[in-house]
């Protein structure tokens, strides 16, 4: 079906995006190519209707409980131009877009709380918060609607209006959220723009912005950071990982759990399992099972209801896939499973089991992104745990075994943001998300996601004179 457009913005260019369905590698659709002179049009928009909405909070929270059933009447039409532009089975766009609902619904309910200090002196003080402006969210293309509102719902529930740019491999969905969600909402403050660069580095770097809240790789990152600085924006940045997976040596019955892992979304997940270290005992045991699963997996298009891995994004990154694997092979490396590019059009890549990994391939050491999995074998724990710790990432990893606190004993010798035991990647809607080193600046989710998009404003009331 026809694509639903989002309300022009005055002045549109005629230039558009060719959207390409990455299961076939053709272009199906289009979306709006966007300019500076349009999106100076959108920020301007954007503070004019933030004057009114920062101004009722009641109102916001009554907005934000209709945008999420809003969101899950039109879950059968995203959910399926989804899977048509990112890939993903269609069950895993069901789910990104019933998530999306609840977020709405969480931040609806959330609210800063006044604060009381209490220092001795003859006055009242009260830390109170306000909202920091229009906010820039720039958003990837591998969960572009979970994402998104994982940055516009907690910045619109703190009174701020946002702009919000995906992915140009991903526009569509986007657009038609936008659509929804303008039925339910007051104009202009959730409003999204579509286009090439160097439509998201001016988003970042425009001087109506106030917050900038990026999810993409470190290079990008550093280079919106740049951008937001010369208006001394605020920025929340989410920068991938390469997150290790420490298999102790009582692990037990973990191998569905594990592939799953590393290999949900086609591995196109920033805080996946894309290192494995096992005891050298139990490596070749670990290795046959991944590649097992891996060789037996359905892959296909995201419409077929029996795939279980949809195609790799694009062709970029497509290219990049192959590009590590073929390095790691080169460097003595032997696919257990997979290892190539599949036959036939559009961008699959067999999923990849590899060992006899050298520890410093690029498939270890940076961000595939896709999937192919590294096992490595290890000798004693300290060498596991330094390996894990040795890259410039630090968003998550995650320890296996069946003694709990020994496992719990180890993650916390993790440098990450999030450890998991026994499971990996699963994050409450309450909880925060934020990495370390490379992997990002600021905090997401629950009461910090809020807070990031608020600003404290103290009030000095002296005490009342006795008469």
């Amino acid at each position: 079906m026809p694509t639903p457009e989002a309300a022009p913005v005055p002045g549109l260019r005629a230039a558009r995006l060719a959207v390409v369905d990455p299961a076939t590698g053709e272009p199906f659709d289009e979306a709006p190519d966007q300019g500076p002179e349009e999106l100076d049009e959108v920020v301007a928009r954007a503070r004019r209707a933030w004057h009114g909405w920062r101004s009722d909070p009641a109102a916001r929270t009554t907005a934000l409980r209709v945008a999420a059933d809003a969101v899950e009447t039109a879950g059968d039409v995203l959910a399926r131009l989804l899977t048509r532009e990112q890939g993903k089975p269609l069950t895993e766009s069901y789910a990104e877009i019933a998530r999306t609902g609840a977020r709405l619904r969480y931040f609806a309910d959330l609210a800063p709380r006044t604060h009381r200090i209490d220092d001795g002196r003859p006055v009242h003080s009260e830390v109170r918060w306000r909202p920091v402006g229009p906010v820039a969210a720039i958003v990837p293309w591998n969960f572009p609607i979970q994402l998104a509102a994982a940055k516009f719902a907690p910045a619109l529930a703190a009174g701020n209006t946002v702009v919000l740019k995906p992915s140009p491999h991903t526009p569509l969905a986007t657009r038609l959220l936008g659509s929804v969600l303008a039925t339910v909402l007051p104009d202009d403050v959730l409003t999204v723009v579509t286009g090439r660069e160097p439509l998201g580095a001016r988003l970042a770097g425009h001087r109506g912005i106030r917050h900038v809240t990026f999810t993409g790789s470190v290079p990008t990152g550093r280079a919106v950071a740049e951008a937001a600085a010369a208006s001394l924006a605020r920025v929340t940045l989410e920068l991938g990982g390469n997150d290790a997976a420490v298999l102790l040596d009582d692990v037990d019955r973990i191998a569905d759990r594990l592939f799953w892992a590393a290999f949900r979304n086609c591995g196109q997940v920033c805080m996946a399992v894309k290192r494995v270290y096992a005891p050298a005992r139990i490596h070749a045991e670990v290795v046959e099972a991944l590649a097992q699963r891996a060789k037996t997996v359905a892959v296909g298009s995201g419409l077929d209801p029996d795939t279980r891995i949809g195609p790799v994004n694009n062709a970029p990154q497509l290219t990049r896939v192959e590009q590590v694997t073929r390095q790691a092979l080169a460097a003595g490396a032997r696919a257990a499973a997979g290892g190539r590019r599949l036959d036939g059009a559009g961008y699959f890549f067999a999923p990849t089991v590899l060992t006899d990994v050298p520890p410093d391939s690029p498939v270890v050491t940076e961000e595939q992104f896709g999937p192919v999995l590294p096992v490595l074998p290890y000798r004693n724990l300290d060498e596991a745990i330094t390996a894990a710790n040795g890259t410039g990432f630090g968003l998550g990893g995650s320890v296996w075994g069946t003694d709990l606190d020994r496992a719990e004993a180890v993650a916390d010798r993790l440098e990450c943001g999030t450890a998991w035991i026994n499971h990996h990647a699963e994050l409450s809607l309450a909880q925060p998300f934020a990495g370390v080193k490379d992997s990002g600046v600021g905090v997401a989710g629950g009461p910090w996601g809020l807070y990031g998009n608020l600003r404290p404003f103290v009030v000095h009331r002296p005490w009342e004179e006795e008469t």
